[in-house]
């Protein structure tokens, strides 16, 4: 008799939408499965792999999260990402679930479409794919295609790779979660509902959620077999042999020990609003203090909070800088941080 097959979440959204906080929650409210988590990250820091690790236990013990940095997982489909899901299959106990939190810059279809290998049809399929939109920043028009360039006939039509980006994490969705629905509002959560069934190719549940906190039930068992279904997900890039990144630019930053937190979150903040950066994220060591802070922006916001104890590691702050490309100047990234 054929193992029935292990169903997969993938987890997409843009950068500092929340996809890892949602994860978080989801391992912490298993409701008796037992889950494992492949992780990708745009940089070759890993930041949202050690997030997550830290709320490893029986349900998801460490051996079931992987991480994969500085790449796209359907870029490596041999060499990484088939290995990564073998790993986890093989695992004893078998994960009930395994979940999949893209880079915030990935393109979902590609990933749908790695699912099609014969090593890895047979035995898993895709639940769903879930899109965590950052309600307050969708409801700003942050992803909106580029004004300056409208169309022939007056409407605005020159996409900008946000807004590329988006859109096929939209248009791939099975649900779409607003985050962030505290800092939205009510008025900012209608926005954003507005401008995301404009953008989706079919009608889609829409949930508001504060902090990751959602019933896994929502998202876990939606039984949407996504592998069979590609033709209904649209995407900017169908009919492309390759998809990249080369809109997009890393820096990483090594950071000296920091006086205070105030002090750095508010250098971060005054250098996102001056270099158009996306999304900072890494850690900090912080003078007289035993954790680590964690620090993560998404434009001028800045969130700060000591995640963990730094033990034997070498007590070295790193920060990674995303931007769009020819917006990054490293040098005065540098500066504004020291």
């Amino acid at each position: 008799m054929s193992l029935e097959k292990t169903p997969v979440t993938v987890v997409t959204g843009f950068l500092g939408a929340g996809k890892t906080t949602l994860i978080r929650h989801l391992l912490q409210n298993p409701q008796g499965r037992r889950l494992a988590v492949l992780v990708n990250e745009f940089g070759d820091v890993g930041v949202d792999g050690d997030l997550i690790r830290a709320c490893a236990d029986a349900n998801c013990p460490e051996a079931n999260i992987v991480e994969l940095t500085n790449g796209c997982i359907c870029c490596t489909v041999a060499d990484e990402f088939i290995p990564s899901i073998e790993r986890l299959l093989a695992l004893d106990p078998r994960p009930d679930h395994i979940v999949i939190e893209t880079s915030g810059l990935a393109l979902p279809k590609p990933l749908l479409k790695a699912f099609d290998w014969p090593d890895l049809r047979s035995r898993i399929t895709i639940d769903g794919v879930v899109a965590v939109a950052d309600a307050e920043a969708v409801a700003a028009g942050r992803f909106a295609p580029d004004p300056a360039h409208p169309g022939d006939e007056g409407q605005v039509d020159h996409e900008t790779p946000l807004s590329e980006v988006f859109e096929d994490q939209i248009a791939c969705a099975d649900i779409v979660l607003l985050s962030k629905a505290d800092l939205a509002g009510p008025d900012g959560v209608a926005a954003a509902r507005g401008i995301i069934a404009a953008e989706a190719p079919r009608p889609l549940p829409m949930i508001p959620l504060t902090e990751g906190v959602i019933d896994p039930r929502v998202v876990l068992g939606i039984n949407a077999a996504a592998e069979d279904d590609l033709a209904a997900r649209p995407s900017h890039h169908d009919g492309e042999d390759e998809h990249d990144h080369d809109d997009f630019d890393t820096v990483v930053i090594d950071l000296p020990e920091q006086a205070d937190p105030q002090t750095l979150a508010a250098k971060v903040a005054r250098l996102a609003e001056a270099q158009k950066i996306l999304r900072i994220k890494g850690h900090a060591a912080i003078q007289g203090k035993p954790l680590r802070l964690l620090v993560q922006a998404v434009g001028a916001r800045v969130r700060h909070q000591f995640d963990r104890p730094w033990g034997d590691r070498p007590r070295r702050g790193c920060l990674v800088v995303i931007a769009e490309k020819g917006d990054i100047d490293a040098d005065a990234i540098r500066a504004a941080l020291a």
